[in-house]
């Protein structure tokens, strides 16, 4: 970085830089294998960050907002570190998780000691405490009425978990979507603006500057309540990635060249007749089933309505007859102790009946855990390749990667032929 950084006269001197000079560059959390460097511009950041802080999360200077995330990762970037204090308001930084440290209680002691007015946080962590505390016992113990909003991001919020969150923190739970690449969300419910109501499954409405459209796979936009590529009409608003950092071409090559004049997003999903978009999936993650376009988001969400459900991912593997079938792995709520065959077939007999045959959902097992990102997202992808008995590479921010031959073994119960034989550290 040496072209754009002069050398401080003294330890706390400021220096000036343009708009648009690098404040730090972000390696994605590497889902695909590959993580990209991230360039985030100063000045673009600066603004965007500021505006989202009332208008988005309803906290005024002097409030405190807690990111309950890793501050090595985006949400940590701009929602622990920049934003709260570019506003004027009090950020907590915690370490650990939201169960064992020491229980499911961490993070309502936390609000209650702290007086948090906003709480932002992944999905997967009220996953992990809804599965460890299904009853909310934990959330009883602590005065939470200094809590106004509860935000969702980082994975696909089920319906499951944002009806489980609500009836519990008696609080607004509001989902939104947003990338490492944009630095700020692309959609939310602007909390501080206008308290639009609130679509259980969506991640809300566009935020300014960000043209959101449905396309489908030739780059035309497609109608209300149709599932495509989630894309951005560009240019992109301030804040958001200029490039990669010392690719060029490979910015241009994963954003901008499939859809000439847009930002793809990676993303798939609709948007209603009144401009909510729902995330379902990644666009990888929508699967050919006999030549049906199927959304694995939509199928998680029936599976997590299952009562004894606390987590799940559904992938899609080869079928030389009908291109992909969906497989379910199903992590169970604490205390289940019913057959596994049973829960299994009762996930079946719901794909088929709130689905349809055409999905052709017939295997699900049960494990432990399922293989994440240290910042919370599912390793769908790897799942396949395991899955598919192909080569990968060892993604570099996974949290545990024991988890790995965890789920190659349920595949081997399962019958399927899988080596890791194609495992490459990455």
């Amino acid at each position: 970085m040496s072209q754009f950084v002069k050398p401080c006269v003294a330890l706390y001197d400021c220096v000036p830089v343009e708009g648009n000079h690098p404040a730090y560059i972000l390696y994605t959390s590497g889902t695909t294998g590959q993580p990209k460097g991230v360039v985030r511009p100063t000045g673009g950041h600066l603004v965007a960050l500021n505006w989202t802080m009332k208008n988005i999360f309803n906290v005024d200077p002097g409030e405190v907002f807690w990111a309950a995330s890793d501050v090595g990762w985006v949400v940590g970037h701009s929602y622990i570190a920049y934003a709260p204090l570019i506003h004027g308001n009090t950020s907590v930084v915690f370490e650990g998780k939201p169960v064992g440290t020491p229980d499911a209680g961490t993070f309502w002691r936390v609000i209650e000691d702290h007086q948090v007015r906003s709480f932002f946080t992944a999905p997967t962590a009220f996953r992990a405490i809804k599965r460890e505390d299904p009853k909310g016992e934990f959330v009883k113990k602590y005065d939470l009425s200094c809590l106004r909003v509860l935000y969702l991001a980082g994975e696909r919020a089920d319906p499951d978990t944002i009806h489980w969150a609500q009836d519990q923190l008696k609080v607004p739970v509001v989902d939104h979507w947003w990338q490492t690449e944009t630095g700020w969300p692309i959609t939310a419910i602007p909390m501080g603006l206008e308290r639009m109501p609130v679509k259980i499954g969506s991640s809300g409405v566009p935020m300014p500057g960000y043209d959101v459209q449905i396309l489908d796979e030739a780059g035309h936009p497609l109608g209300p309540d149709t599932l495509g590529a989630v894309a951005v009409k560009l240019p992109l608003p301030p804040g958001t990635l200029p490039t990669l950092w010392n690719a060029e071409d490979r910015f241009r090559k994963s954003y901008l060249e499939h859809f000439p004049g847009y930002y793809e997003t990676g993303d798939a999903g609709y948007m209603d007749e009144d401009g909510y978009l729902y995330i379902m999936a990644r666009t990888d993650d929508v699967i050919n089933v006999a030549g049906h376009r199927l959304s694995t988001g939509g199928m998680e969400e029936v599976l997590s309505n299952h009562p004894d459900v606390a987590e799940c991912a559904v992938i899609g593997v080869a079928d030389a007859l009908k291109g992909n079938l969906p497989l379910g792995f199903i992590c169970l709520t604490k205390g289940v102790n019913r057959p596994h065959e049973e829960i299994t077939r009762e996930c079946v007999a719901m794909i088929r009946d709130q689905i349809g045959p055409v999905a052709a959902f017939k295997l699900a097992c049960v494990v432990d855990r399922l293989p994440k990102t240290r910042s919370g997202k599912i390793l769908r992808a790897t799942m396949v390749k395991i899955a598919n008995g192909e080569d990968f590479k060892m993604p570099a921010t996974i949290d545990d990667p024991a988890i790995l031959d965890e789920i190659a073994d349920a595949l081997k119960d399962l019958g399927y032929p899988v080596t890791q034989q194609g495992m490459t550290i990455g």
